[in-house]
């Protein structure tokens, strides 16, 4: 993992303007000065560097431009700043944004820009995964990683305990577990206090237990009738009472400190952690090396399921990417291109905290662990957009919230059903 500051390969981004650009960022008619204003959540280490030296050469590549960059950590950023800011008449100009049904509410909010016009050759370079963040035949954001979830483990700790290959099934995954317990090591750490992380797991076996087509009407319709749903719920369940995750899981959190479930597994604290393609550049950020567990660091796909309906071998994912709220200049256009630009795409690559997008980019990736997790990305037979992304912020929250008290032990498969259809109900 790199730690010294980020080196930006020039771009060759030529500035073309945006149709319907507001003036949120600072006035920019007739050429004067604009002053743009840049949420993001990479709040530390390597990924930080990186953002700043974007902002950097756009800004040298731009005279009369200024990039204010906030940071802020993910959970804050995207349950509560974002929608605040949103919601007022002061929102950033260029912001995270995951996409899918959330994406799609701020649509219908009227709160983010439309740039289909401006960003046909991005949609050319990126394909169809710019998906997610289209809405409508419209495009309203761009995505410059796009990745899957797995377990990332600890290499070291798989030999300790016996282990000579990665888990495929869910009875290997559970033996495995029953070799860490033996070899006194904590198999999996979950940083259940944010909700999200422990959801994950159900989001997995919904993905093993439904199939392709399900999972579609599901997310079309709020169908969620089919079995498989309560079914997911069922293998949860069994899973939770196999106890793998560390004493007091439902109060760590996922990325913030080293005695989070990112940091237990950075710092040989636990040998598993089921959690995205950003967590190598994460645990680096809270190892006192900065280089989190370095050669020792490998991943592997959930296991697959006896008896589902769901591909073994599909994957459940998702992207980051950035919007311009309704009031962006049309400079916020610019900086979103030349985020995703190939250039600035490899250089993204070179950080090794995620799956860059553009055509041309991809050969940049040169971790092993990464390139694995690429293969696994471009080899899987579809990509499951995260659940609560799919869902939207009502559905998607309430079964969040019904997830989580399944690991606290005060829900059952059916009730994470029931919190859904009935949180669909009042849409």
């Amino acid at each position: 993992m790199r730690t010294a500051a980020v080196t930006l390969a020039a771009g060759t981004l030529a500035l073309t303007g945006c149709a319907g650009g507001g003036g949120g960022g600072g006035g920019g008619e007739g050429g004067g000065d604009v002053t743009l204003t840049w949420w993001h959540n990479g709040t530390q280490g390597v990924l930080k560097e990186y953002w700043q030296s974007v902002a950097d050469a756009f800004e040298e590549e731009n005279p009369g431009v200024k990039v204010e960059i906030q940071v802020t950590q993910n959970e804050e950023l995207q349950r509560t700043k974002i929608p605040n800011a949103l919601r007022s008449n002061n929102p950033p100009d260029l912001f995270q944004q995951w996409g899918g049904g959330e994406m799609a509410a701020q649509v219908e909010a009227g709160r983010l820009l439309d740039i289909s016009d401006d960003v046909e050759e991005e949609l050319d370079s990126i394909g169809g995964k710019a998906a997610g963040w289209q809405f409508e035949g419209q495009t309203y954001g761009l995505p410059y990683s796009m990745g899957i979830e797995g377990f990332w483990y600890n290499k070291a700790m798989f030999e300790q305990a016996g282990i000579t290959t990665p888990p495929a099934t869910m009875d290997e995954l559970n033996d495995a577990v029953s070799k860490l317990k033996a070899a006194g090591i904590t198999p999996i750490a979950v940083g259940a206090a944010d909700k999200w992380p422990a959801a994950h797991y159900w989001y997995n076996f919904a993905l093993r237990s439904c199939s392709q087509e399900t999972l579609e009407q599901a997310s079309a319709e709020f169908d969620f009738s089919d079995p498989c749903f309560e079914e997911a719920g069922e293998h949860l369940q069994s899973f939770i009472e196999t106890e793998p995750f560390q004493e007091g899981f439902l109060a760590t959190s996922a990325q913030q400190g080293a005695g989070s479930s990112a940091g237990m597994l950075a710092n040989g604290q636990a040998a598993m952690e089921l959690m995205g393609h950003w967590n190598p550049g994460v645990m680096a950020g809270l190892t006192e090396s900065g280089e989190g567990l370095g050669e020792n660091l490998g991943w592997f796909n959930f296991p697959g399921v006896e008896g589902g309906e769901g591909d073994p071998k599909a994957a459940l994912g998702g992207g980051d990417g950035f919007s311009c709220s309704w009031q962006a200049p049309p400079e916020c256009v610019d900086l979103l291109k030349f985020v995703v630009n190939v250039e600035n795409q490899r250089a993204f690559a070179e950080t090794q905290t995620g799956l860059p997008v553009a055509e041309g980019s991809e050969d940049a990736v040169t971790d092993p662990t990464m390139q694995t997790l690429l293969e696994g990305r471009d080899s899987a037979p579809y990509v499951q957009l995260w659940l609560d992304t799919t869902f939207g912020p009502t559905v998607g929250g309430a079964m969040n919230d019904a997830i989580a008290n399944m690991f606290a032990g005060q829900a059952q498969p059916g009730d994470i059903v029931k919190a859904m259809t009935d949180a669909a109900a009042t849409l």
